[in-house]
């Protein structure tokens, strides 16, 4: 599976190796619109505060923590599948003005935009000596 076209995505290589994997918990949608890359991703329970977006040499980091705050000690549980804990997803998105970036959250939901490279390619044919 590719993240972006054009672009391969290495955390998606993964998917499935193992059962109850972090970014099992971080679901996106990414698509194309306007010009720009768009990556969505549903957070629910995360503080904004608990949210960090990082880009570094091509790759944009989305990571988040969500800690359990509820007592468990009095509670037999029959089942848990609510996730605690960190995650974190990886993109691969290219050289790109990191200032072009922008990110939102808002009920539960990550969204960002990154915009498209805008480097023009053009067809050389090359001289054979």
């Amino acid at each position: 599976m590719r993240m972006l076209p054009g672009r391969f995505d290495l955390d998606s290589f993964f998917d499935g190796f193992m059962n109850a994997t972090p970014t099992d918990n971080m679901k996106c949608d990414i698509y194309e619109k306007d010009g720009s890359y768009h990556i969505e991703a549903d957070m629910p329970g995360i503080d904004k505060k608990d949210l960090s977006v990082e880009y570094d040499n091509g790759y944009l980091t989305v990571k988040a923590v969500k800690e359990d705050k509820e007592e468990t000690n009095d509670k037999n549980f029959i089942r848990k599948e609510r996730f605690y804990g960190s995650m974190e997803r990886r993109f691969y998105v290219g050289d790109i003005k990191e200032n072009e970036i922008s990110a939102n959250f808002e009920n539960g939901v990550l969204k960002i935009e990154i915009p498209k490279e805008t480097t023009e390619k053009s067809n050389k044919v090359i001289e054979i000596k």
